[in-house]
């Protein structure tokens, strides 16, 4: 159906009606929230993300476009999640049972990472970007790499992030 030279409204995104959307939340294009889904207050959800059925969202995340979130997933409180990452669900694809990654509180996802079905991502922790994390994260770290390890400590990020911000 051709939308150019009538009045409606092409269709832009879809937000379940059984999903439950908290106060000052922002979705852009194209997204997709499924049934059952919770998201908390000031949330973020950028272009081309898929939120999928049974998801949790806490207050004040961003997340950016494209990325994926499977059903089982939860994420804390002031979370942010780059562009294009992508978790998982399935530890052994096309198993009949599934289960969820957890961000905690205050995490960074950086821009094209993977996150392993059940892996943990503790508060504060900062995954660069284009990691692939295969186990837990401890709080308060920065992980990179395939597969992620520990290179530094959250307040060394922040330090190295201050230094960068005021030179």
């Amino acid at each position: 159906m051709s939308y150019e030279g009538n009045h409606q409204t092409p269709p832009v995104n879809f937000v379940s009606p059984k999903a439950y959307v908290g106060n000052g939340v922002k979705i852009w294009h194209f997204a997709y929230v499924g049934n059952d889904t919770t998201i908390g207050n000031n949330v973020m959800i950028g272009s081309l993300t898929h939120v999928d059925y049974g998801v949790k969202i806490g207050d004040d995340c961003r997340i950016e476009g494209s990325v994926y979130i499977p059903p089982l997933t939860e994420i804390g409180n002031h979370v942010f999640i780059g562009p294009g990452t992508k978790f998982t669900n399935d530890p052994y694809p096309m198993s009949k049972k599934m289960i969820g990654v957890k961000v905690e509180d205050g995490a960074i996802i950086g821009g094209g990472s993977v996150i392993k079905a059940g892996v943990t991502i503790g508060k504060n922790s900062v995954i660069a970007m284009a990691s692939v994390v295969t186990k837990d994260v401890p709080p308060d770290v920065v992980v990179m790499g395939h597969p992620a390890r520990i290179v530094y400590t959250r307040k060394e990020y922040d330090q190295k992030k201050s230094n960068w911000d005021n030179p």
